[in-house]
């Protein structure tokens, strides 16, 4: 229980409970959090003048939904609905468009929702979006990824690793499913919670979880250096040791064990092989299979320098590649984009922010700057 956040606002005498699951093992660095002097009736009254101007209020709109969590947004989009009589989320999107409404919409959602979604979007139809899907799926933590099979399975009344595997193929489509695997035995938090909250909670507990057991080891304050050494052995002689790859060896550790063993096995690898663990998975895979375990491997070595490396890459030369940039803006605010924007600036010389500034341009650079928040 220890892992349950209540956040309690009080509004025209309302009490309103939110409960955050917060990761024990990935904490949190977001530059979106929760508005404490709080009042969905009045966000909503905005909102819902900002829509009916003639050619609307965009800045409004932006103002209010990059600096209100989803929990909040949620309270205003009841409001809304409540004083409107109509839903606020098609409200938006008939009078929003392009890449504006297209961040709005994302924002919206739960990080968790917005995550399953982007998921369906890039396996759906013809085709299969890889990058999309090896972003997500390689840079989730545990407990996220048990989320968003959850949640995935909610909205769109299909099993992700069934979606899963018949979009992808071969050691590739074998390195995913042992991602997205969940032993069973989770338990509800929201069942254990209804006992004292009855139906108050509800709302607000349906994706939450807690003693949720996966394939990855939880980490542990005793460092097993016999096991970090087997492990770092034991990926050298299933790679470069050896002619070809025993790709299912390197599945099974970087799928089974835990973020800081791997960490420390990364760095007692190195003297065993003459190229570190990213050399070597370059020099050993190709495709596919080659870009999820580099990503794998980045967030497992820095997951925020991942994602500004990234969002640097997706900002290179003229405009932006605003799939990518909106992707990790919109699914990173409430997690980890604070420190996503630190390590922007540590490594490329500028901020994030000026980087948007120059690359990006109207409605849409408000609204990722006003998620980015000002610079530190």
């Amino acid at each position: 229980m220890e892992n349950v956040f209540t956040y309690i606002t009080h509004c025209n005498s309302s009490i309103y409970i939110y409960f955050f699951y917060l990761q024990s093992d990935e904490p949190k660095f977001p530059t979106v959090v929760p508005v404490v002097d709080f009042d969905p009736d009045r966000d909503a009254a905005r909102i819902e003048t900002a829509i009916k101007t003639k050619g609307v209020d965009e800045q409004t709109i932006i103002d209010i939904l990059t600096k209100r969590t989803y929990f909040q947004r949620r309270e205003i989009a009841f409001a809304y609905e409540k004083r409107a009589k109509k839903d606020m989320i098609s409200a938006l999107k008939a009078a929003l468009s392009g890449s504006l409404e297209t961040v709005i919409l994302g924002l919206m959602k739960s990080t968790t929702q917005y995550d399953a979604s982007e998921i369906r979007d890039s396996i759906k139809g013809l085709g299969t979006d890889e990058e999309t899907l090896i972003e997500i799926l390689c840079s989730r933590s545990n407990d996220e990824l048990v989320d968003i099979k959850k949640v995935y399975k909610e909205l769109f009344k299909k099993d992700l690793e069934k979606d899963v595997a018949g979009d992808t193929s071969g050691n590739f489509a074998k390195l995913l499913l042992a991602l997205v695997q969940v032993r069973p035995g989770s338990t509800r938090l929201c069942d254990l919670m209804c006992t004292v909250f009855k139906n108050v909670i509800k709302t607000y507990m349906s994706h939450v979880y807690i003693s949720v057991q996966t394939k990855r080891d939880e980490p542990s304050s005793i460092i097993d250096y016999e096991k970090i050494d087997s492990d770092a052995r034991a990926l050298y002689d299933a790679g470069v040791k050896i002619k070809g790859t025993d790709v299912p060896a390197w599945i099974a550790i970087m799928t089974q064990r835990s973020v800081p063993h791997l960490q420390k096995v990364f760095q007692r690898y190195k003297s065993y092989s003459p190229y570190d663990m990213q050399e070597s998975i370059v020099k050993e895979v190709k495709g596919d299979l080659q870009k999820s375990f580099l990503v794998l491997v980045e967030c497992f070595e820095n997951k925020q320098l991942f994602f500004a490396k990234r969002l640097n890459e997706a900002m290179k030369g003229k405009g932006a590649k605003e799939k990518i940039v909106t992707r990790i803006i919109v699914s990173r605010c409430e997690v980890d984009l604070k420190k996503i924007c630190s390590e922007y600036k540590a490594n490329f010389g500028q901020s994030l922010q000026k980087t948007i500034l120059e690359h990006t341009k109207g409605d849409y650079q408000k609204v990722l700057l006003g998620l980015c928040g000002a610079e530190e």
